[in-house]
């Protein structure tokens, strides 16, 4: 599959390439008070952040939201012309690919204070915003934790053919895939890729992967930590028939995925667009999305995140910085020739 039918399939699901979420209407730029975000989070959170930075500064966002991949080759194909100032997105491959095409603007020294460095732009172009790790959700009537792998790169073996479900056309997939490349190398990550597409179930997106583990339609299941928490949420207590599993030591599969913010280089309300960066990475933000029901880690020190969340210091994932994990070039180009999309 081509690269840009890959990015096609990330797009299934959405209502059509971008969904407007108009705080002030979807067309143009707009008036000199209105900004344009284009949202590749998960849109409840946004959608709280963007009221409270609207009530506090009488900026409007008009918000657009899709995919965080597809939007990014967006960006890439409007370049300058782009009506975007402001782009947050899931993972920081997006960004460090935006980054490297000379695409954002570098923010002000008192934005990038806000977040430690090993969350953000080495360039200074983008901020963290919330951090997620990646994960296995296991069935302990098929599995009990004894027996579930120490590294995410058992899961390519026989043993586990059949057993295993994936989403590797989801976003959330390829920086796996970019970890297990920044830490055995691209040899290595096509191996497990040919493993897994053996092995695999494969689902649409990672809702459908711990939603199938949750049934007991499969074993286990490579997802972002949230998405377990925010089934958990749905179904309740009684209804959860999984459980989480971190790898240990610090294993690629394990991998402690940054959210980011940045914006456009192409900007027309620059000013406007840093306000909007600040808000989301200062205080204020910051406690938005601590107490919402999206269980991400705020990437800002000093905040403490959604109490049902274990500490990262006890989970011990990966921590790439964003320059080791690089772009997800090589990631996507390595799932397309394994056959995964």
């Amino acid at each position: 599959m081509s690269r840009i039918r890959f990015r096609e399939a990330l797009a299934v699901g959405l209502t059509g390439s971008i969904i407007c979420v108009a705080l002030t209407g979807c067309g143009g730029d707009g008036p000199a008070n209105t900004i344009v975000l284009y949202n590749g989070q998960h849109p409840q959170l946004t959608s709280g952040l963007v009221q409270a930075f609207t009530r506090q500064t009488h900026i409007h966002v008009s918000v657009r939201t899709g995919d965080g991949i597809v939007l990014a080759d967006q960006l890439l194909q409007e370049g300058s012309s782009s009506p975007a100032d402001v782009y947050l997105t899931e993972n920081s491959p997006e960004l460090m690919n935006l980054e490297a095409h000379g695409l954002l603007a570098r923010l002000p020294g008192g934005i990038l204070a806000q977040i430690p460095a090993r969350e953000r732009s080495p360039a200074g172009d983008w901020v963290g915003v919330a951090l997620r790790v990646s994960s296995l959700a296991y069935d302990p009537a098929r599995v009990p934790a004894s027996q579930l792998p120490s590294s995410v790169l058992a899961l390519a073996q026989p043993q586990w053919k059949g057993r295993i479900a994936v989403a590797p056309t989801d976003s959330d997939f390829p920086p796996v895939v970019g970890a297990i490349i920044a830490t055995y190398g691209r040899s290595a990550a096509a191996h497990w890729l040919a493993g897994i597409k053996r092995n695999a179930q494969t689902y649409q997106d990672e809702e459908g992967v711990v939603a199938a583990v949750n049934r007991g339609d499969v074993t286990a299941g490579l997802i972002n930590q949230y998405y377990w928490y925010r089934l958990r949420l749905e179904v309740g207590n009684n209804g959860t028939h999984s459980e989480l599993y971190y790898f240990p030591d610090h294993d690629p599969g394990s991998i402690e995925n940054i959210a980011g913010v940045a914006v456009l280089a192409s900007s027309k309300h620059r000013r406007a667009a840093q306000a909007l960066v600040q808000f989301i990475t200062g205080h204020t933000g910051q406690r938005i999305l601590a107490s919402s029901y999206d269980f991400e880690y705020p990437a800002r020190p000093g905040i403490a995140p959604n109490p049902e969340l274990p500490p990262l210091s006890r989970i011990s994932p990966e921590t790439l910085s964003p320059a080791a994990l690089g772009t997800d070039q090589t990631a996507v180009q390595l799932i397309e020739q394994a056959g995964l999309a």
